[in-house]
């Protein structure tokens, strides 16, 4: 095809999305300029969900050891679990596209969703890094703390992402995070259903 251009080798894609994500990660907007903008590229940022899945399971797993395993047992309750990992990955990226059309942002979902894609990797990291003490034996009073801690930053990371790479308020950034909490809510309730024998 002649006026095609090449596709980026997908190793280059991984590590210039990782090297975005960590710059974004500690509030550097330059992290953007890494970040695929074509929808193609957009695209190709799902595969952040396959390099954030272990983290996912890992914190699922010492949920369950700090709290039981579902009633349904493990397999159902796993199985579970990564329906609703798929779905949260999906339904964010349908729903914010949608509104970013109606912001008149069309133009810079590709490169928002790449960057709320690739950000993943860093919420994951972190909250497994904050999480992983607590298991270890750590007093529940200062692994709670960890906790929390990653969640603020999780939410303060999604803040800043949809604030810069659509170039929109504040505001209208915390309407996007407060989709995601919305979407996790939702599918949260539905996996403990699925999850139940």
């Amino acid at each position: 095809m002649s006026g095609s251009q090449p596709q980026p080798q997908m190793r280059a894609v991984i590590v210039a999305g990782l090297a975005g994500a960590f710059l974004l990660g500690r509030g550097r907007t330059e992290g953007l300029m890494l970040m695929e903008s074509s929808p193609e590229g957009a695209w190709r940022s799902f595969v952040a969900a396959l390099i954030c899945l272990p983290a996912f399971v890992g914190i699922r797993l010492i949920s369950w050891a700090a709290f039981g395993l579902p009633d349904g047992g493990f397999l159902r309750g796993l199985t579970a679990e990564l329906t609703g990992y798929a779905i949260a990955w999906t339904a964010f990226a349908l729903l914010s596209l949608a509104i970013a059309q109606s912001w008149g942002r069309t133009a810079e979902w590709p490169r928002f969703i790449a960057a709320w894609n690739w950000s993943n990797v860093v919420q994951y990291l972190v909250l497994m890094a904050l999480m992983l003490p607590g298991a270890l034996g750590l007093p529940d009073s200062i692994a709670q703390i960890l906790t929390f801690a990653g969640l603020a930053y999780a939410i303060w990371l999604e803040w800043f992402v949809s604030r810069h790479a659509l170039g929109v308020p504040g505001t209208r950034a915390a309407i996007l995070v407060g989709l995601d909490l919305v979407i996790g809510l939702f599918l949260g309730g539905l996996i403990r259903t699925l999850s139940e024998g």
